[in-house]
């Protein structure tokens, strides 16, 4: 057998390439072992004692460690929960080890105390990043990264509440022969990592790298060990982050956070609408949209600005969008709208960094277009909120009632919503 030494596929044969993943020489030929079935048949172990689930008294809610952070016990559903093991990752740079120097900030000013483990950072640039926070250093540990082993020994004696480990990629070994990042030795320092929170209660974080399509970087068991994985995303040249929860054993995965990168470190943002439309003039081809994230409704501004073309081919461009969705909307304008767009240069814009996934800001964007390329401005912050189908009908689309409200609570009383409005054909002389 052959597996591949990036994602552990198995495979009956050599190949350059691995057809799971697609990394190159990255296959090798496993050693021949005997199998568990053999091994299990011929083991000496005795039978272990079953117990009845009936006779387990059922816990009503788990024992939380609250951060102290409204946005980060969103997320967590309450906080960390103790003896939990909880992945974060995010691109280099994004502001993952600011976001847990201020988890453990807020964590030792509750009293309890914080081993910061790290193999990234020196004490010196750890603790001038703490003293930026205003953190109680007398409860924050600093230790450099040391073996699998010695880590589990040194969490074992010193016990603190929580744990950071920043990144699971620099761990390494004395008793696994794998170099550091490499599938087996991040699988097996998880693992035992995994083991000792269980055991002891102990709360760990550690952080993780992704890959170039935004995956978490290592064994894809990695986010199977682990109870929660979070992800924080953002632009890097925006101030704004969002942080979810794409697993949580604990917790919803619904819920999403939104914080602000500061001279002080990540800040929540309460109010994420009243951000993003704080810098918002009324010019032709600025339209607001709602952006579904989790169980959150946010109001963003989506600008559209038409040119004519000065070349062949016009340009189509899209920032915040899919680029497919955005030339599928300019054709429906063009053949159930009436606007002729084939000699203009069509530019579109999310305003803030944050991302149209949902089809549900097809009408906005068509709405933006239309305004720029009629030089027309609305008389009044209007929301526009439908799905736009092949025939130029409006759609229907999830929480349309909740959109509407989050409108209304920033002050927005006026919406365009399938309800209202049936045919983008309407837009034309809305």
């Amino acid at each position: 057998m052959f597996h591949c030494t990036h994602c552990d596929a198995q495979s009956l044969k050599w190949s350059g390439k691995c057809l799971t993943c697609d990394h190159w020489g990255t296959i090798k030929e496993e050693t021949e072992h005997p199998s568990p079935a053999t091994r299990a048949s011929g083991s000496k172990a005795k039978p272990k004692e079953t117990t009845s689930l009936k006779d387990i008294k059922a816990q009503d809610e788990h024992v939380r460690l609250s951060i102290g952070e409204h946005e980060l016990d969103r997320v967590l559903g309450g906080g960390i929960v103790t003896g939990s093991l909880t992945l974060l990752s995010g691109e280099p740079g994004i502001g993952k080890s600011t976001l847990v120097a201020g988890m453990a900030a807020k964590i030792a000013s509750t009293k309890h105390d914080v081993l910061y483990v790290s193999g990234e950072e020196s004490a010196m640039q750890l603790k001038s990043r703490f003293d930026r926070l205003n953190a109680d250093l007398s409860r924050i540990k600093f230790l450099e990264m040391v073996s699998v082993e010695e880590l589990v020994a040194t969490l074992e004696k010193e016990k603190p509440t929580l744990a950071i480990v920043d990144s699971v990629q620099t761990m390494f070994s004395n008793a696994v022969e794998a170099q550091s990042g490499s599938p087996t030795l991040v699988r097996y320092a998880t693992s035992c990592l995994l083991e000792l929170a269980k055991r002891t209660g102990i709360s760990l974080l550690l952080v993780g790298q992704v890959t170039k399509d935004g995956s978490v970087a290592g064994p894809k068991t990695l986010e199977h060990l682990v109870d929660t994985v979070l992800s924080l995303t953002g632009e890097p040249s925006h101030e704004l982050r969002i942080l979810e929860a794409t697993k949580n054993r604990f917790g919803a995965t619904d819920e999403i956070g939104v914080f602000e990168m500061t001279s002080e470190g990540l800040k929540a943002v309460e109010n994420p609408s009243a951000r993003f439309l704080a810098e918002r003039v009324s010019v032709p081809g600025s339209v607001i949209a709602t952006v579904r994230e989790g169980s959150r409704i946010f109001l963003v501004e989506v600008q559209a600005l038409v040119e004519k073309s000065f070349y062949g081919t016009p340009v189509r461009r899209a920032n915040g969008m899919d680029q497919n969705r955005l030339q599928m909307l300019i054709a429906i304008l063009s053949k159930r709208a009436g606007l002729h767009l084939g000699e203009s240069d069509v530019y579109v814009n999310v305003v803030g960094g944050m991302q149209l996934k949902e089809p549900a800001s097809d009408l906005a964007v068509c709405a933006a277009i239309m305004s720029a390329a009629k030089n027309r401005i609305d008389s009044e912050p209007i929301v526009y909120i439908g799905e736009v189908g092949l025939g130029g009908e409006i759609r229907n689309v999830m929480a349309v009632e909740k959109r509407v409200t989050e409108a209304k609570r920033v002050g927005i009383e006026k919406s365009v919503t399938p309800k209202t409005m049936k045919s983008v054909k309407e837009l034309s002389s809305y």
